[in-house]
């Protein structure tokens, strides 16, 4: 094989004389692209951890104002010296603490989290032994609930179904590839209750320590070493567990503790007390489209494929169905599935990805009317998509919406420089006396260098956006590393496949579809008369702009737009002290107006709460109600439509004295503050009381402001509470503590584990309490009997008095101080920012009391943050480009020419925003940074072409226009290109499509106006400068 030399060209020019090498590498990128393609992960967006650790501790039945005291006061306090936290905050509920500590972005999380847990283990020395043991875990969004089912069965108990979903059920999906937790939630839990007769206990001088005491001493099952024999050795164990349910009410009860006799008195458990199997007391029930239900919730691996692990999940449940393990009477009703939506959203993004390719591929046959040439510039797409693959794979990034949205947002531009390389290869090749290859070389030469800046402009426009931290950085750093990856592969392929391509043949004589001649003859008829007048037109460009910055500085904005999958939250609440019964009848009623409602597929309720895994928020006086609606595409109005028609319609129930809550569930894991709603105010202070009552006053005073929806305090929700005073010097005397009190007190209402009960690999918990029948009014706790040390029985009302109470529901605390916090939800058609204008106007004359204060809960100081950095990465780019450019030419004037056609694409974004009524979205400004890289790509072609024929000995006036002919088939055609393969994505249509809409919308209309700007403006200004050059030499 001969062996060429090349002074110019470089890689190009070896690419040309060797095809072969070049297509097989082209080939095995295609083959390992495809491979690699199988081996992605897949999600709805990329991984979003916030740089947060949460502790959770459990004490049943114990009041939020003594968990308060009593454990949260002293976590906060050690938590807070956590090296490097930055916020703590916390909700104080019966029964509940949960803290959590934030820390800056860009923290190891895995060191927070060993030294969160050290401040734990210090803090516990001053919690209560009743606690149950504290969870410490780091916060991660990804790991809500892929899956959730409801089981039914009209033939099996709510006790029987519970049972069989966690000895059976349950175990068949956890050992599955990428499932993290396998949850049962709802039901009736097996219980086994010891209920003593107090009259009993009283005769025979029984107490309850007594009680508890024998039964977790006749229940123990313990090693007892080893036997060494002559011939063999053999392990000892002492079988001390209940084999059968009826040991347990065998079990003996001392009378006394004398030591004075060889055999003491004792009665059998059954003679003081009932021992029966039942179940926990029912305090919350869960349905599905109206019938009886248990939930099991499933969630993957943090690294887990979500589509791979639900498949694996329905194809088990097949399975059991085919093999006959799961009854005939129980139904698996599928309550929500995440896998859905990010199938349907990824299938969107991908079809937007091809037919953006399609029809990309479109216009350049339109322009060229070449088949093979239209094939030599679309080998582009395919090697630039398998190369973002292979990347993508080697990096671990998950094929998601941003991943794929920055492939749809590139499939555009990534043939552009072969259409650039290709227009002048044929050009040249045109010419007579060289060869093929010859022209290719000489071609690729003359446009290398404007290639190259092109490339490198785009991507240092986009590239800084890497270096971003936070929330911003993780939803948009895998849009940026595809989008830049596949720009950087499609320059490799016009420096390399396009030459070797095109130097095998000579140019075919081919006729376009569309004649662009008429359109240039034109265009330079047209700039001969502009350059003459060339300051009015300058004039014109800066007075639309005047009037397109003020749409951009004072529009609606909002952080993300909103995802329309379909689902909806119903949250009903009545006044505390409702029973369950009065609050399921009036949640039933809500439920089966929602069943007849043509968009909605599924309802699952729970009445009495909520069910988080196997964590169940039990408050009689809420419900919340779940519900899916049919997908966006077979649904002739939106979620947001929908919840306004719904808010209508539940009035006519004419529920009096019920506040009933609709609003979407929003995106899956992304937040900007700490509460799921939009707005958040916080007031802070003491007395949990005044800042109740100051919350009441300031929700009246924005109760008008419209736009705002679900408005409430977090203080509104206060229950009656008996509160017992002890009489210290009484129960002194009669050898009571206030501790003995307290305990004993809990045992008899609330009751306590004391052992537990093995049958076959379950664990059936023991409980000691009182028949439910024996305290049932205030009388009746004021006659409950205490007892002391000598087991003398008192009764509570000798040495205590009881009065009604009101107490909160939750504590809120932030930065170890109380708060109050308003939340509430805008509407689509008021913007956030508007919003809180209005309501700081409503505030501004409301002065608080002294030692409370006011302040937002965090959103908008984080979506203005957010947003500062956006226009700041936005004047970094252009900076960049500046850069770039000034050393690619070695000069300040025409980077300076050509950097003028980026303001002036405001005029084109102007008129979407203002047209199309689309708020100023973090994919909007994105879009814009983009637009900085996108759209000096022509100016740069132009102004290079004009430069050549300047060299080539042509005056000023006539290089512009000859240069303009020369260039304007390419930039019609690159920026073409660019647009209609963007169509898809800005079109928006189908599930996902909403969150790259805006930034899709923002180039397209930004690089359509920028045509006019670089065929006009641009020459324009390069003439004046010129001129100016000129006058001042």
């Amino acid at each position: 094989m001969p062996k060429h030399r090349f002074n110019r060209g470089g890689l190009a020019a070896w690419a040309t004389y060797h095809p072969v090498g070049v297509n097989m590498i082209a080939l095995a990128i295609i083959v390992i692209g495809w491979f690699s393609w199988k081996t992605l992960g897949i999600d709805l967006l990329p991984p979003i951890i916030y740089p947060e650790v949460r502790v959770r501790i459990l004490d049943p039945g114990t009041p939020a104002t003594v968990m308060e005291n009593q454990i949260t006061r002293y976590l906060e306090e050690q938590l807070a010296t956590t090296e490097d936290a930055i916020s703590i905050q916390s909700v104080t509920s019966e029964g509940r603490t949960a803290v959590d500590l934030s820390f800056p972005y860009g923290k190891d999380m895995d060191t927070a989290l060993q030294e969160a847990s050290t401040r734990l283990e210090q803090a516990r020395r001053y919690f209560p032994t009743t606690i149950q043991p504290p969870t410490i875990f780091k916060f991660d969004s990804a790991q809500t609930p892929i899956l959730e089912f409801a089981l039914s069965s009209p033939l099996r108990d709510p006790v029987a179904l519970r049972d069989w979903a966690d000895r059976q059920f349950a175990k068949w999906f956890i050992t599955l590839p990428g499932v993290g937790a396998v949850e049962v939630g709802g039901g009736l839990v097996r219980e086994i209750q010891v209920l003593p007769d107090p009259q009993r206990l009283v005769a025979l001088r029984l107490d309850l320590e007594t009680l508890i005491d024998t039964l977790k001493q006749a229940n123990v099952e313990t090693p007892g070493g080893r036997l060494q024999m002559s011939t063999q050795e053999a392990g000892i164990r002492l079988l001390g567990r209940w084999q059968h349910f009826s040991e347990l009410a065998q079990v003996p009860i001392p009378l006394t503790h004398s030591t004075t006799t060889t055999q003491k008195p004792f009665v059998y458990l059954q003679d003081i007390a009932q021992v029966i199997e039942t179940h926990q007391d029912e305090r919350l029930r869960v349905r599905f489209n109206n019938i009886p239900a248990i939930k099991i919730s499933i969630r993957k691996q943090p690294q887990a494929n979500i589509v791979a692990v639900a498949d694996a999940v329905t194809e088990r449940l097949a399975w059991l169905k085919s093999q006959h393990l799961l009854p005939a009477d129980i139904a698996t009703h599928k309550v929500s599935d995440q896998s859905i939506y990010v199938r349907q959203a990824l299938n969107n993004a991908l079809q937007a990805v091809l037919s953006g390719a399609l029809l990309a591929m479109g216009v350049v046959y339109l322009f060229l009317g070449s088949l093979w040439h239209t094939l030599i510039i679309g080998s582009a797409i395919p090697l630039a998509l398998m190369g973002t693959l292979i990347l993508m794979a080697f990096n671990g990034i998950t094929l998601n919406i941003m991943s794929l949205g920055g492939l749809a947002l590139g499939v555009g531009m990534i043939i552009d420089n072969s259409i650039v390389m290709l227009d002048n290869i044929t050009r040249q090749q045109q010419l007579a006396g060289i060869t093929p290859r010859q022209a290719t070389v000489k071609a690729v030469s003359e446009i290398t260098s404007a290639v190259v800046a092109s490339t490198t402009t785009n991507l240092v426009a986009i590239l800084p956006f890497l270096l971003i931290t936070g929330l911003v950085g993780m939803i948009f750093r895998e849009l940026i590393f595809t989008l830049s990856i596949s720009m950087l592969v499609s320059l490799i392929v016009a420096l390399t496949v396009v030459p070797a391509l095109a130097g095998q043949f000579h140019p075919q004589s081919s006729r376009p579809l569309f004649s662009i001649h008429f359109i240039i003859t034109g265009y330079q008829w047209l700039m001969r008369r502009l350059l003459k007048q060339s300051w009015l037109v300058i004039i014109a460009f800066v007075s639309a702009l005047w009037f397109a910055v003020p749409v951009l500085l004072t529009g609606q904005q909002t952080f993300l737009p909103e995802l329309d999958d379909g689902q909806v939250r119903i949250n009903i609440i009545t006044e505390a002290g409702i029973t369950l019964a009065e609050m399921d009848m009036i949640t039933q009623q809500v439920e089966q107006l929602l069943q007849q409602q043509p968009e909605v597929t599924g309802v699952f309720t729970q009445a009495g709460g909520m069910v988080f895994g196997r964590t169940q928020f039990e408050a009689t006086h809420r419900s919340s109600l779940n519900v899916q609606l049919v997908p966006l595409t077979q649904r002739t109005i939106s979620t947001e439509h929908w919840i306004k028609q719904m808010r209508e319609t539940v009035k006519k129930l004419q529920l009096v004295g019920v506040k009933i809550q609709i609003a979407s569930v929003g995106i899956r894991g992304i937040r900007l503050g700490r509460s799921e709603e939009q707005l958040s105010l916080r007031l802070q202070g003491e007395d949990l009381s005044v800042l109740a009552s100051l919350a009441d006053e300031l929700i009246q005073l924005l109760s008008d402001v419209k736009g705002l929806t679900n408005l409430q305090h977090s203080a509104e929700e206060t229950y009656q509470e008996l509160g017992v005073q002890v009489d210290r010097l009484r129960a002194h005397r009669l050898n009571l503590s206030v501790e003995d009190i307290g305990k004993q007190l809990r045992i008899l209402l609330n009751g306590q584990v004391v052992t537990d009960f093995i049958e076959g690999d379950q664990r059936i918990e023991v409980k000691l309490r009182l028949p439910p029948e024996a305290i049932r009014s205030p009388q009746d706790l004021q006659n409950a009997l205490l007892y002391n040390q000598q087991r003398q029985a008192i009764r509570l009302a000798e040495v205590a008095t009881i009065q009604w109470v009101t107490a909160p529901r939750e504590i809120r605390r932030d930065q170890q101080q109380r708060i109050v916090e308003i939340t509430g939800n805008v509407d689509k058609e008021h913007s956030l920012t508007d919003i809180l204008t209005l309501v700081d106007q409503k505030l501004a004359n409301r002065s608080l009391p002294e030692g409370y204060a006011r302040y937002e809960g965090g959103a908008l100081a984080a979506m203005q943050e957010s947003q500062q950095l956006t226009r700041a990465l936005l004047g970094l780019a252009i900076f960049l480009v500046f850069v770039v450019m000034a050393i690619q030419y070695e000069s300040l004037r025409n980077p300076f020419v050509i950097l003028l056609s980026i303001p002036f694409v405001l005029i084109g974004v102007a008129l979407a925003i203002y047209w199309l009524a689309l708020p100023l979205s973090m994919s909007l400004w994105l879009g814009l940074i983009m637009l900085a890289g996108i759209v000096v790509n022509n100016a740069i072609v132009l102004v290079e072409a004009i430069e050549l024929q300047r060299a080539d000995g042509q005056e000023l006036t006539e290089a512009i226009i000859t240069a303009g002919g020369l260039r304007l088939r390419p930039i019609l055609m690159t920026t073409l290109t660019t647009v209609v393969g963007l169509l898809p994505l800005a079109l928006g249509m189908g599930e996902g499509g909403e969150l790259l809409r805006p930034l899709a919308i923002t180039i397209v209309f930004g690089l359509s106006f920028s045509i006019i700007v670089s065929i006009l403006l641009v020459p324009l200004c390069y003439y004046q400068m010129m001129r100016w050059q000129r006058i001042s030499v």
